[in-house]
């Protein structure tokens, strides 16, 4: 299925998969909300950790969070 929908919009085949198209879900989500522990769930990690490697979060990303949250 996922290969006729990457057909369909006319990219490549060995490109993309589900699993592509899962992580890249994930970086949406992530980038549009920042909220970790939320994609933690989704993906169904059992650590944070986990999550943060899966998404290649680094100490940038975590830092803009930080400024962007008041309290």
């Amino acid at each position: 299925m996922v290969d006729e929908w990457v057909d369909a919009v006319g990219l490549r085949r060995a490109e993309y998969g589900t699993h592509s198209l899962r992580r890249t879900k994930a970086s949406m989500i992530y980038k549009a909300s920042g909220n970790l522990r939320a994609i933690q769930i989704l993906l169904g990690h059992t650590k944070i950790e986990n999550t943060v490697r899966y998404l290649g979060v680094d100490i940038e990303d975590a830092l803009t969070l930080a400024e962007r949250t008041e309290i």
